[in-house]
């Protein structure tokens, strides 16, 4: 028989993810406890994170059928991320949470990690052989350290030597991020994996905001009756009308007041002109 504590533990994880419509498993690995910390503030009021065993927290995904699969995405590290907002809402939140964090050296590079060509806040000293020895063209210019030429110190992909961790610690270069890592999230049927997260929510909606003003200035062109434009088709239909009465000179109590604004403005210019050849 399984300890109690694994028992009410597996309860408390479906308790909470029967609680809320949209479930997910997320990577904590290599989050700093402090940083931890600073994450759940950040989502406070909109999402709950639950750190658990990951044996105990398959056992509450396959007790809830619809959520079974998100235990594929189980590895390593895991918790439950529990929410009431959107997928791609929670997503794009978890994404702006993270941080940066320094190398300690052994680990990938997320991306190349590049050294500009300039100035450096050091002061001359031993700290030229030190840049240049993890491969850093550094020389004394004008009573300072200065970067010569711009370089790829570290490529994407490869593993960051401890040395070379070392020194981008001294200079600030944090090149590691650090954050809650999205592998899967389930709502209403669908399951999302970042790779469908990651779009652009406020463009897709600008897209379809154009493709709806696109859709609503081609029926008008064509004067197709659509249900949504037909005020519009109407008042365009009136105003063609009404422009069309007026250059034929046809009376209607919509165009007679025109008809006399228009002959009261040709009697003041009459009036003028003669005024001006009595005088």
């Amino acid at each position: 028989m399984p300890a109690d504590w694994k028992i009410k533990e597996v309860e408390g994880l479906k308790e909470l993810i029967s609680s809320y419509p949209v479930v997910g498993i997320i990577g904590i690995r290599g989050i700093p406890a402090s940083q931890m910390h600073e994450m759940r503030k950040t989502l406070r009021g909109n999402a709950v994170v639950r750190v658990s065993k990951n044996r105990l927290i398959q056992h509450a995904l396959v007790d809830e059928r619809k959520l079974s699969k998100l235990s594929d995405y189980i590895e390593e590290e895991s918790a439950i991320l529990a929410t009431d907002m959107n997928s791609f809402r929670i997503f794009r939140q978890l994404e702006k949470a993270k941080m940066k964090a320094p190398a300690k050296g052994g680990e990938i590079a997320p991306d190349d990690i590049i050294i500009e060509k300039g100035k450096t806040p050091f002061k001359p000293g031993p700290i030229v052989g030190d840049l240049q020895k993890v491969g850093i063209p550094a020389a004394i210019r004008g009573g300072g350290v200065v970067v010569e030429k711009t370089i790829t110190l570290v490529k994407k992909g490869e593993a960051i030597p401890p040395n070379v961790a070392k020194m981008l610690t001294r200079m600030d270069i944090y090149p590691l991020e650090v954050g809650l890592n999205v592998r899967a999230i389930y709502e209403e049927g669908l399951m999302f994996t970042p790779e469908t997260l990651g779009v652009d929510v406020d463009e897709v909606a600008n897209n379809f905001r154009k493709a709806a003003q696109n859709a609503v200035a081609l029926s008008l062109e064509v004067g197709y009756p659509a249900k949504e434009i037909a005020p519009q088709l109407l008042q365009k239909a009136y105003q063609n009308s009404f422009n069309l009465a007026m250059e034929c000179g046809m009376y209607t109590p919509e165009t007679i007041g025109e008809f006399i604004k228009k002959a009261h403005r040709q009697v003041s210019v009459l009036t003028k002109e003669l005024k001006s050849e009595a005088e």
